[in-house]
């Protein structure tokens, strides 16, 4: 078990190194899922490994078994040529390699049950390395969506803020003033020119004047002129 202890420290220094880089949400958690399927790979070969003894010793059972058969065979065969001498030296080694086949058994019987916890841990671990991917996707989508609302917030928050509104009347009144004074310029502009017209019109006025006034008198003066005579 102690390969799962192994998985899950390496996964648990790994998140910390992350997080203390402050990694974008949707990066740190795809590099978490990737380092939990590395881990996983590596606990797999583990377990391979431990499946890959327990053939072994199964094999080595069979090997003492088949030898043990053997002196078996021998000292049978020594029985019935008259050789107890040889039959009891085959019994003996029957003997020796017995204790070996019982050795053997409980090794496998050990063996056996430590690789079926180790595949129940094995499965197990699959099915979260599994329900991490799924979740991955729906962890960045919400991600997305609280950053997107978090921009909103902060500007929503800058729009809300009264120096701004501040500014914008100040400007505002700015524009108002320039306006007032290009009306007011106008209309300098616009009485100068009817002065001017008026002044045109005055000047005329008054040569009239005078021509009727010069008329005036020269006709006076013809009919001074006539009376004389």
């Amino acid at each position: 078990m102690g390969l799962f202890q192994r998985f899950r420290r390496v996964l648990s220094a790994q998140l910390n190194h992350l997080l203390s880089k402050a990694e974008q949400p949707e990066k740190m958690l795809n590099q978490l899922v990737l380092d939990m399927n590395r881990q996983l790979m590596e606990v797999k070969k583990s377990v391979a490994a431990a499946i890959a003894d327990e053939k072994r010793l199964e094999r080595q059972l069979i090997t003492y078994i088949e030898q043990a058969n053997e002196w078996e065979r021998k000292a049978i065969l020594a029985v019935r040529e008259q050789r107890d001498d040889l039959a009891k030296e085959a019994l003996l080694r029957k003997q020796e390699i017995e204790g070996l086949i019982l050795q053997q058994k409980n090794l496998l019987v050990s063996q056996h049950e430590a690789v079926e916890k180790l595949k129940l841990s094995l499965r197990d671990l699959q099915k979260k390395v599994e329900e991490a991917q799924r979740r991955k996707n729906i962890l960045i989508a919400r991600a997305k969506r609280a950053e997107t609302a978090k921009r909103m917030q902060e500007t929503m928050g800058a729009i809300s803020d009264t120096s701004s509104f501040e500014a914008f009347e100040r400007m505002a009144a700015k524009v108002d003033q320039i306006e007032a004074e290009v009306e007011a310029l106008s209309e300098l502009e616009t009485s100068f020119s009817d002065s001017r017209l008026e002044n045109q019109f005055r000047q005329l006025e008054q040569s009239s004047q005078q021509d009727t006034a010069d008329k005036l008198l020269a006709d006076l003066k013809r009919k001074l002129l006539e009376e004389k005579s």
